[in-house]
């Protein structure tokens, strides 16, 4: 499973402002010989029961393949500290060859000249690629010119309600058509400050938590995060004042939004039934089952029957080692793990969405959905996910600008306006500067 939804973006720096490195000592390999032993190194970026399942599976291709070992460990001590170890294992030359990646850090993996290209393995018709979401697919080809791996995990972000608190309240279940005006109307009715129980949450850490919660409102304004034609950013616009007001006047105005500066407390409130909405992915739903939360999942709120939703896609990058058998066995390895067969028994079996949109009517994930309610309306609203999050060079700079101005606002400190204008100037900065 999933280790965190956070996508911590401190470690981008590492990569940003690491040199193209050519070969150190190690003799290249260029005549690919598939019968040749073989040894990977897989950085799975999971723990516990995922990497249990992973194991297995990571068994299975060995028997498959019997001159193929691939050494298998979760590469750091957390996901988010992947990418500072990536960094180093460029500077010494010992990158693995296999590595989970947080989908924030596509471009600046790209940049850094060490992952391999499978454009032409991702166009072979047997390898189905348009199964996988747009957004996965924008995700592992970062700049547009290469395909640096497979999708890992695939998910988006819907309205999560808690039944008891609406109940308690007397106030009517959230239905799939809802306006956020509707939506704002709820959240008000639900907060009841004797209690301390607020009608939604929303992170201020600053972190992309709270910046990608921002972009489904952006674009269903009519705006963009950055502008198409000088790629710069676009954000600032009128439809991001707009954005951010509305999330201002519920969190100041009305005080029906619990400000969660840890990105982990609110759903912990919303488990134990003092916040009524949260707007989550198919993370939660395990935890929720576990707490005996009484709840239930519809599509985010939309404008003028806009329904837009945002998807957080992370990666199975695959990197260059200079020896085209090793090169070989990791593409054949990440394709067999991400297909739809062995999909259903890794992402399905601990409760992630499907990679591939032909797993959503098998009787694998069916029968998940059974055991965690919602996980197929968090499916279904795949089809809402129809803009990807920019992964340019200096988008890690620009969330952080945006999170920054997120948070500044809802805890009132700053007009919507003034702080993204001034988001934007730093934002502009970073993707100067790459």
């Amino acid at each position: 499973m999933r280790p965190t939804r956070r996508t911590v973006l401190s470690a981008a720096a590492a990569l940003g402002f690491l040199p193209v490195l050519g070969g150190c000592g190690r003799e290249e390999v260029t005549v690919l010989d598939t019968d040749a032993e073989v040894q990977l190194v897989f950085w799975s970026g999971q723990s516990d029961d995922a990497a249990t399942v992973l194991q297995g599976l990571v068994d299975e291709f060995q028997r498959l393949h019997p001159n193929v070992h691939v050494d298998m460990s979760p590469g750091a001590s957390s996901t988010e500290e992947l990418l500072q170890k990536l960094a180093a294992s460029f500077a010494a030359d010992e990158a693995p060859d296999v590595s989970y990646t947080f989908g924030s850090w596509a471009s600046q993996l790209e940049r850094s000249g060490r992952t391999l290209d499978i454009t032409a393995v991702a166009a072979d018709p047997e390898v189905r690629w348009e199964e996988f979401t747009q957004a996965a697919r924008d995700t592992a080809r970062p700049t547009g010119r290469r395909t640096i791996g497979f999708p890992a995990v695939v998910d988006n972000i819907s309205l999560f309600f808690n039944t008891t608190v609406f109940d308690r309240a007397g106030v009517a279940h959230p239905t799939p058509d809802w306006s956020w005006q509707d939506f704002r109307a709820a959240a008000k009715a639900l907060t009841d400050p004797a209690t301390n129980t607020f009608g939604y949450a929303y992170s201020v850490s600053g972190s992309e938590e709270t910046t990608w919660q921002l972009w489904p409102h952006l674009w269903q304004n009519g705006g963009a995060v950055l502008d198409g034609t000088t790629g710069r950013s676009a954000f600032q616009s009128a439809a991001g004042v707009d954005a951010l007001e509305f999330l201002r006047a519920m969190a100041v105005d009305d005080r029906s939004v619990y400000l969660d500066q840890t990105d982990t407390k609110s759903a912990q409130l919303f488990a134990s039934d003092r916040v009524g909405m949260m707007t989550s992915g198919p993370w939660e739903l395990s935890a929720l089952k576990t707490a005996g939360t009484s709840y239930g999942v519809v599509p985010l709120p939309g404008t003028d029957g806009n329904h837009e939703t945002v998807s957080g896609p992370d990666l199975w990058t695959l990197f260059d080692n200079r020896d085209v058998n090793r090169a070989h066995w990791a593409t054949e390895f990440a394709r067999w793990l991400t297909s739809a067969e062995q999909d259903e028994r890794f992402n399905v079996a601990v409760g992630n969405l499907p990679l591939r949109s032909s797993e959503a009517t098998s009787p694998a994930f069916l029968a998940q959905a059974r055991e965690l309610p919602g996980l197929d309306v968090i499916q279904a609203n795949a089809a809402n996910a129809r803009t990807s999050r920019p992964t340019v060079p200096g988008y890690t700079g620009l969330s952080e600008a945006v999170g920054n101005a997120v948070a500044h606002v809802l805890q009132g400190q700053g007009s919507p306006r003034t702080a993204l204008q001034d988001a934007a100037e730093a934002a502009d900065r970073a993707l100067r500067q790459g």
